[in-house]
């Protein structure tokens, strides 16, 4: 007894110096704000217009729940009503394909081919006129989880007039820019009217296509003409045997009736520098950021493609991240990850820092620079769902849409 006493009594001194160990804080930067909370399809993007407006969309190729079959209403663009609730957008029938987002007349089925509607949205972004554009991948999951491919009139870019909530602008994509195994993930807008013979602007697009065609698309908005760049390049590509850990676990791929894989994919956030001068790109499935001057892209002669792999300059890395944003202050947002934080690039010294850190944070998915000054993006626990080895899903609801003050009075950058 007297032995068991001492032996406690010698541990004292070492108790009282474990409390005094440093750990870790969890939180880093101003305070988040929550916006609105999603219960029941899973989100990926956020718009914002300059009256407030917010706008999400649901890609059915990404979660089952959020395939629209042509019978359970389901919607791939709602504009966000109250704090809890959505309605689909610009209407539902433009989110309800006759028959649903999968054809069954072709085998293996194949994602429908409606120009008019929506089949399978993965990014919602509002330009700098105010305009919603909308990027359809025209791929959902079929009941088996397996992702249907693309046939043209799925895969396009539709314009949405926010003052009347009507669509005035659809561009088709050809099935040499998005082929059926395509992933059309995210854009970007210059509607300078010097950038294009047209005047009308221009898009840039990440191809994030999981079998491998990762690329850039280019769109002139004007003539709807569209092409591609670095197709097969190794900056677009994922690393290989990459992995990621998310509050602790490890994120390995998972496809229905596959055996275990590493994250595949490439090309996925993206977004101009304030200037429009340059773009920045990444992959989920890799560490590093990039840019390559938006001339090299808008450029489609003989010899545009050489000139644009050589012009890409690495960045350095930036984290695992997921989506990207500007501001004014020439600031490059990415989320990241393994950090439960959102990070920033700073072009003018090339140094990447902590924005904000929070333990609620897991997968920043996509961001939004409102002109209120406030950076929004949308937190969907993509880590835990069923895309991740071994594809049990343990997301929990709600998801999540946050916004947080951008530092400098920071705001959108308006290049019009």
């Amino acid at each position: 007894m007297l032995s068991t006493l001492f032996a406690a009594a010698s541990l004292l001194p070492l108790l009282a110096s474990s409390q005094q160990l440093i750990e870790d804080p969890g939180k880093y930067g101003p305070a988040l704000e929550v916006v609105h909370l999603y219960y029941d399809e899973w989100p990926t993007g956020i718009a914002v217009s300059s009256s407030g407006r917010k706008f999400s969309n649901y890609p059915g190729a990404l979660d089952g729940n959020n395939t629209n079959n042509g019978s359970n209403g389901k919607y791939t663009v709602a504009e966000l009503t109250s704090n809890n609730t959505e309605a689909a957008y610009p209407n539902a029938e433009w989110n309800n394909p006759p028959g649903g987002a999968i054809n069954y007349t072709t085998t293996p089925p194949t994602g429908a081919n409606y120009a008019n509607h929506f089949i399978g949205v993965q990014s919602v972004v509002v330009d700098s006129l105010d305009r919603l554009w909308v990027l359809d991948t025209g791929r959902v999951q079929d009941p088996n989880g397996t992702i249907v491919e693309a046939t043209v009139g799925g895969p396009k870019l539709v314009g949405i007039n926010l003052t009347n909530n009507t669509v005035f602008q659809t561009i088709i994509f050809p099935a040499n820019v998005a082929p059926g195994d395509s992933y059309l993930n995210d854009v970007r807008f210059d509607l300078r009217p010097n950038v294009t013979s047209s005047g009308k602007g221009i898009a840039y697009i990440t191809d994030s296509s999981i079998e491998g065609r990762t690329g850039l698309v280019i769109v002139d908005l004007g003539t709807g003409e569209s092409w591609r760049h670095l197709q097969g390049s190794t900056y677009v590509a994922p690393a290989q045997q990459f992995l990621a850990y998310v509050w602790g676990r490890p994120i390995y791929a998972f496809m229905p009736g596959q055996p275990l894989s590493f994250q595949g994919f490439g090309a996925d956030g993206i977004a101009l520098s304030a200037d429009g001068e340059d773009l920045f790109f990444g992959g989920v499935g890799k560490r590093y950021l990039y840019s390559v001057p938006t001339a090299r892209l808008r450029d489609n002669g003989p010899f545009s493609e050489a000139l644009a792999q050589a012009a890409v300059v690495s960045r350095g890395q930036k984290g695992v991240s997921d989506g990207y944003e500007t501001d004014t202050n020439g600031y490059i947002y990415h989320g990241n990850a393994e950090q439960n934080a959102i990070s920033f690039f700073n072009p003018a010294n090339g140094t990447d820092a902590l924005f904000v850190r929070d333990p609620r944070l897991n997968w920043v998915d996509t961001m939004s620079t409102g002109t209120d000054g406030y950076l929004y993006f949308t937190n969907n626990q993509l880590a835990f769902g069923p895309l991740v080895w071994p594809g049990t899903d343990n997301r929990q609801r709600p998801f999540a849409l946050f916004r947080v003050k951008l530092p400098g009075n920071g705001t959108k950058p308006l290049l019009c």
